[in-house]
């Protein structure tokens, strides 16, 4: 893999990171034991595998041009016992304890001198269930990204590909001049005179998709303390299919539905007045196509949600969100506060240097919280011969927001991941019981014997 340039994304995520505002993605896949699975040997895989996936050995470094730019480059002093570590679950409840120690090790930010990732064997009894906790900066990939580079741990995965890379050793990589082709430097003059044209009309609609009445003080917009705890769910697909054929509509309509009478239940059980309108949520949507290049940097837009909390009808919000996402889509990914993402490909590298922390103190003025839908793959995955039983995705929370949904079908089921402030909500659990019991009582009331026609 060649040296190369931070695309405009990862350089906006590189740059928008603070100590109290990590900006990586997770992921916590929990696995049941087989006989002969010891942590040792688990863990030894892990490293050999992740060694093994050359996006993992690299590192971010400055450059010389673009003024402002950052390049990939090969770590030379790779050593991925650097990357993995053992942790020990004391709870008796496991799935207690490994939710609580993943929000923990999520408030750590990754160092950056090195490649931007980290893995954590999570364990508790000898012979009982892991988890693996994988952080990957947003910087090195998105949402769909992440899955192919993680999915490389897995045995299916590792059998395909045929990996053979020792823990510290190194991928040969032809060595390539900090400064570019005088070709290059052309191209990208000449390709700066279009994006400026373009820049300015994303800009104009994201200064239209702002908002000035803000909420009052409110959990989901609480000052960022740096702390985080995970809370996570876990829904019947085969439910949420059913839901989607009677309603019409996407599952992620469905989802996004669910979310909202989530929050709406957490409110109301807090006893906290509903909003006089609606939090709005952000929902990335991936801007890769199948069969497309597969272009190693981030490419992402985003819809602008409202969620309706303030309808008391389950099936009436479902089809509020059905009907806002399709004016979302019919509009497409140039309108609303989800252009930042594509206005940030617009942008010159210096711009993201400094107009980060305006950019990170913005997001307040756009959205309220981020829901996300993450793909997996369909087939059984494992780990050393030990079942893949649950992958729960977690996202980054942006400057100013106190929560992040991220949500991904495995196995029959949608397992939901809720990161949260652990100040602004340290009853991010409660939520997270929220969202089982408005999916089922949706789910009753949609495909029951007197279910209420579309409309």
């Amino acid at each position: 893999m060649s040296t190369e340039l931070l695309a405009p994304l990862d350089l906006a995520f590189w740059h928008l990171e603070s100590d109290a505002h990590p900006m990586h993605l997770g992921a916590l896949a929990v696995f049941a034991p087989v006989p002969g699975a010891g942590p040792e040997r688990i863990l030894e895989l892990l490293g050999t595998r992740a060694a093994a996936i050359p996006r993992l050995r690299m590192s971010v470094r400055d450059v010389l041009l673009p003024v402002g730019g950052k390049a990939w480059t090969v770590d030379k002093d790779f050593d991925v016992h650097r990357h993995v570590e053992r942790v020990v679950v004391p709870d008796a409840d496991f799935m207690a304890g490994a939710t609580r120690l993943a929000g923990e090790l999520m408030e750590r930010p990754l160092g950056r001198g090195l490649p931007p990732w980290r893995m954590y064997l999570i364990g508790g009894a000898a012979d009982g269930p892991f988890a693996v906790l994988v952080k990957l900066h947003h910087a090195l990939a998105d949402g769909m990204r992440a899955v192919a580079i993680g999915a490389g741990i897995f045995d299916e995965i590792a059998a395909v590909t045929g990996a053979r890379t020792t823990a510290r050793g190194r991928t040969a990589v032809p060595p390539r001049s900090w400064l570019p082709d005088p070709r290059e430097m052309a191209g990208m003059a000449l390709g700066r005179l279009g994006e400026v044209g373009r820049a300015l009309g994303v800009g104009a609609s994201v200064v239209r998709a702002g908002r000035l009445d803000l909420w009052g003080p409110s959990p989901l917009t609480a000052p960022s303390s740096g702390t985080r705890r995970l809370a996570t769910a876990h829904l019947d697909a085969g439910d949420l299919q059913r839901i989607r054929r009677a309603e019409g509509g996407t599952a992620n309509d469905v989802l996004l539905a669910v979310v909202a009478g989530a929050l709406r239940r957490w409110m109301t059980e807090r006893g906290e007045p509903l909003p006089a309108a609606d939090p709005r949520a952000l929902v990335p949507v991936s801007r890769r196509r199948p069969g497309g290049t597969a272009a190693s940097g981030n490419r992402l837009s985003a819809y602008l949600l409202g969620l309706p909390v303030t309808a008391a009808d389950p099936q009436r919000r479902l089809r509020a969100v059905r009907a806002a996402m399709d004016r979302n889509k019919a509009a497409g990914p140039l309108k609303g506060a989800g252009a930042v993402a594509v206005l940030a490909d617009q942008l010159p590298p210096l711009a993201h240097r400094f107009g980060a922390p305006l950019a990170a103190n913005a997001a307040r003025l756009l959205f309220d919280v981020l829901v996300t839908s993450v793909p997996l793959p369909r087939s059984a995955l494992s780990l050393g011969g030990c079942p893949l039983t649950a992958l729960y995705p977690m996202a980054p929370l942006a400057r100013g927001q106190s929560l992040a949904v991220a949500l991904s079908t495995y196995g029959g089921r949608v397992h939901v991941g809720l990161v949260a402030d652990g100040k602004a909500l340290p009853d991010v659990d409660r939520l997270a019981a929220a969202v089982e019991d408005e999916f089922t009582e949706l789910s009753a009331l949609v495909t029951g014997p007197d279910r209420a026609p579309v409309s």
